[in-house]
C-alpha cells in the first residue's frame, strides 16, 4: 500500500498490473489484411497487418514505417489496434478504433511531454491559461477503404457517461474506480493495488462508439500518462492501454495493455433547475 505521496512511474504501474492481468488476447485474425484509412482531414494511409508487425504507408509518400502492434476485439466487427510510432526522433502513441461493420474509424494520437515541459509547475501552467496536463492528444475520424464523406463515421463526443461511478478490476490485485464528473474531467482512485490510496481528477474525453460502448481517454498531470479504454457496459468489460515514461530518466517508454471486469456502482442525476 502506498502512502498519500507515493506516486510511481508508469513502468512501475505496468509491473503492478502484470501478474494475472485480465487482458484480452492479442488477435491474429488481422494478419494478412490491409485497410486504407481515409481521414476527414484528407490524409490517406494504408495499414497492412502482418503476424507481429503493422506497416503503414501514406499516399503522399511523406510517412511510412512499421511497428509491433496489439489488436483486440471487445465486440464483433470492432477492433482496437494500438502501437507506438517512432519517426523523426519523436514517438507517438497511436490507437485505432476500426469499426468494420460501419467502414469507419477513430484514431487517437498521443504525445508525451519532454523533460523540460515536465519541470513547468501546475501553478505556472494555470496562470498562463494552459491545460494542467502536459500530455497532448488528438482525435481524428475517417472511413475504411472508401473516400471520406461527412457522416461516414458515427463515433461522436457524448455525455452519456457523466454522473456514472464505475469500478474496474484489472487483476486480482488491482482495482480502481472512476467517477465521470462532467464533459471534461473525471476523478479516479485506486481501491486496491500498487497505487492504493492515491487519487486525482484529470482531463478526459468521451466518444460513443455504439450502444453502451464508449471510448474513454484521459491525460494525467502528476505523472505524464495517456490512458485509453473501450468501455462496454453491456458485457461489463473494458480494454485498452496506458502509455508513459517507463522511469524517471525519460529515455524509455512504457505502453502496456489493461483490460478489466467493470461494474456500475451508482449513477448521479442532478436535479433540474
Amino acid at each position: 500500500m502506498t502512502s498519500s505521496s507515493d506516486w510511481i512511474t508508469v513502468g512501475a504501474l505496468a509491473d503492478g498490473f502484470a501478474p494475472e492481468a485480465f487482458i484480452l488476447p492479442n488477435l491474429a485474425e488481422l494478419a494478412g489484411q490491409a485497410f486504407t484509412l481515409h481521414f476527414a482531414n484528407g490524409w490517406q494511409i494504408e495499414h497492412r497487418f502482418e503476424q507481429d508487425r503493422l506497416a503503414w504507408h501514406a499516399a503522399d509518400g511523406h510517412s511510412s514505417g512499421s511497428a509491433a502492434y496489439r489488436a483486440t476485439s471487445i465486440r464483433p466487427g470492432l477492433y482496437l489496434v494500438d502501437f507506438v510510432k517512432h519517426e523523426a526522433g519523436r514517438s507517438w502513441s497511436i490507437s485505432l478504433v476500426l469499426d468494420t461493420a460501419n467502414a469507419s474509424f477513430t484514431a487517437v494520437i498521443g504525445r508525451l511531454p519532454d523533460q523540460a515541459q515536465t519541470h513547468e509547475g501546475l501553478y505556472h501552467r494555470a496562470l498562463a491559461g494552459k491545460p494542467l496536463t502536459s500530455v497532448d492528444v488528438d482525435f481524428l475520424h475517417g472511413s475504411l477503404d472508401r473516400p471520406w464523406q461527412d457522416g461516414h463515421c458515427l463515433h461522436a463526443p457524448t455525455d452519456e457517461l457523466v454522473g456514472l461511478r464505475n469500478q474496474y478490476r484489472y487483476s486480482p490485485s488491482e482495482v480502481y474506480e472512476h467517477i465521470y464528473l462532467n464533459e471534461r474531467f473525471y476523478a479516479w482512485q485506486c481501491l486496491k493495488g500498487v497505487e492504493q490510496g492515491l487519487c486525482d481528477t484529470d482531463r478526459c474525453h468521451y466518444y460513443k462508439i455504439a450502444e453502451q460502448l464508449y471510448l474513454f481517454v484521459w491525460q494525467e498531470k502528476i505523472v505524464p500518462t495517456l490512458g485509453l479504454v473501450l468501455i462496454d457496459l453491456q458485457q461489463h468489460r473494458s480494454d485498452g492501454k496506458i502509455f508513459g515514461y517507463a522511469g524517471a530518466s525519460f529515455d524509455a517508454l512504457s505502453n502496456f495493455p489493461i483490460s478489466s471486469y467493470c461494474q456500475v456502482l451508482n449513477h448521479t442525476e442532478y436535479p433540474r433547475d
